[in-house]
């Protein structure tokens, strides 16, 4: 198969968090570049690790493996909206339902647990148009 790569979209995919768990992002990310999509994975990183990838590498979506440590999300976001405010942010992993409801409150959407990869496809191809 043949890919196109000016029509590629990039996804940039951190873990926000140390933690031994890789089975859903590797499925995540499995999907997305099944689906088309150029994922560069980060691994884990720190906000200001994430941010200068981002800088650098220009990707057309961001996602987060929230690994439960909210605040750090909540950081990698602030820092990545100063420096790309027109890139979206999705998130996955674990997330409890009140920092579901704060982190969609500043633009971010949010893929618990037990979320279809159909459906995180699906957002990444709509998050991206344009």
């Amino acid at each position: 198969m043949s890919t196109d790569l000016r029509n590629t979209r990039k996804v940039l995919f951190v873990k926000t968090g140390l933690d031994g768990h890789w089975r859903g992002p590797l499925l995540v990310t499995g999907a997305l570049e099944e689906a088309g999509f150029d994922v560069m994975m980060l691994g884990m990183a720190t906000p200001e690790e994430t941010a200068a990838a981002a800088s650098r590498d220009k990707p057309d979506l961001i996602g987060l493996n929230i690994c439960g440590h909210i605040d750090v999300v909540k950081r990698t976001v602030a820092m990545l909206r100063e420096q790309l405010p027109e890139v979206p942010i999705f998130a996955g992993g674990t997330v409890a339902p009140w920092a579901k409801k704060e982190l969609e409150a500043i633009g971010v959407e949010v893929y618990p647990p037990g979320s279809k990869l159909t459906d995180i496809v699906a957002a990444a191809h709509r998050l991206t148009e344009g």
